[in-house]
């Protein structure tokens, strides 16, 4: 049964820890998809001439390179020398997927997606092998009544799951509806369906709103 770990690890013997010694104002959260053989992170909080010193002085981080920007945070492309922790390599490495991943402080929060639980106390023992002391935050198991709880069916679940590890909510979008629907064997119209009632289920779940009062509730003007 699939399980998800919210996982928090001080930066501390990771590749980021001494951009936290350097700046420790800085936060960083990690670009799920980017193009490249390292990791993808915005980093924001100090001006960027810092960020650039702090990545430049670094002797974990073998190479970096800008590659966007969004007002007051950059996205660098950054990859770790090899004999540095990477706490996402070792993830990956377990059979697991970084959902997303976060850091302030000094300390990251990953949200993790493996196989079962039995996977997250292997990942543990992993982290707290490589001097990084990990912290499960909450743990619990993608069952079908998970699903049920948001209004959502299984199909919709699985759905929703394939769009995200695809890509499809990112921006700019790294799959088109097309290519997730072949990717999924359905046509694009049932794709589009699909999507937009599991939207609307989470929608009327998470806002508490009944289908009788999503039917009449008026559209706001601008």
């Amino acid at each position: 049964m699939t399980s998800i770990a919210d996982i928090e690890i001080s930066a501390d013997g990771t590749g980021t820890g001494q951009l936290f010694e350097a700046v420790p104002t800085l936060s960083c959260e990690m670009e799920r998809v980017i193009a490249s053989s390292g990791h993808g992170l915005w980093l924001s909080g100090p001006s960027q001439s810092e960020i650039e010193d702090a990545l430049v002085e670094a002797g974990a981080i073998g190479t970096h390179s800008r590659i966007s920007s969004d007002e007051d945070r950059w996205l660098y492309d950054i990859e770790f020398e090899p004999d540095t922790v990477d706490p996402f390599e070792i993830v990956l490495e377990e059979g697991g997927t970084v959902l997303s991943a976060s850091a302030s402080n000094g300390t990251w929060l990953l949200s993790v997606r493996v196989v079962d639980r039995e996977s997250v106390s292997s990942l543990y023992d992993r982290l707290d092998d490589n001097d990084v002391t990990p912290t499960i935050v909450r743990l619990f198991d993608l069952a079908e009544e998970t699903h049920s709880q948001c209004g959502l069916t299984t199909r919709q679940y699985e759905t929703l799951v394939a769009a995200i590890d695809h890509g499809y909510f990112e921006i700019p979008r790294e799959v088109s509806m097309q290519e997730l629907s072949e990717e999924l064997g359905i046509s694009h119209q049932a794709l589009s369906e699909r999507l937009r009632r599991a939207y609307r289920a989470l929608v009327t779940s998470e806002l508490d709103v009944t289908e009788e009062d999503a039917a009449v509730s008026p559209v706001p003007s601008n």
